[in-house]
């Protein structure tokens, strides 16, 4: 792979988005490689639902000695953004508007795995809005958030 390189832009057009979400699992499409970065994954995905899986480390501590909240930002972001995702029609894209999040309690290494949930609110035929939940191997909720996204039509 080259810097720049596109890796889903000819399976995107190609594929229905839940088709292609269940790729990227299946192993047929690569993992985005911010999951790479921050360690988190793709799980599972249903129409409308995603779960994604995390473990944060102490490289993305802020100066409190806390996980930074870009860390679970970008982990909410993925789940919302990946919601809309699922519902996508073959050849139709889209782009995160907005999204908000509240960090509930803190996160540092010793939190273990994490599980970022991710669902559907609204799907219309150019707005989309999702909500998210972080929650640790006991269910504790550590953040959640919600977001707009709005759907570009085939060839749009």
């Amino acid at each position: 792979m080259t810097e720049g390189e596109n890796l889903a832009a000819p399976a995107v057009t190609d594929e229905d988005g839940l088709t292609f979400l269940r790729r990227i699992i299946a192993g047929d499409h690569p993992q985005p490689p911010i999951g790479e970065v921050l360690d988190f994954h793709l799980a599972e995905v249903e129409y409308g639902r995603v779960l994604f899986r995390g473990c944060a480390s102490q490289m993305f501590y802020n100066p409190l000695g806390t996980v930074h909240g870009g860390w679970p930002a970008t982990l909410l972001d993925s789940a919302l953004s990946c919601a809309v995702h699922s519902t996508l029609a073959a050849g139709e894209g889209y782009t995160t508007v907005e999204f908000k999040v509240n960090l509930t309690r803190p996160i540092t290494a010793a939190t273990g795995t994490l599980h970022c949930e991710g669902r559907i609110v609204h799907r219309g035929r150019r707005i989309a809005t999702a909500e998210a939940w972080l929650r640790d191997e006991d269910g504790r909720l550590f953040a959640h958030g919600s977001g707009t996204c709005m759907v570009f039509p085939p060839g749009g």
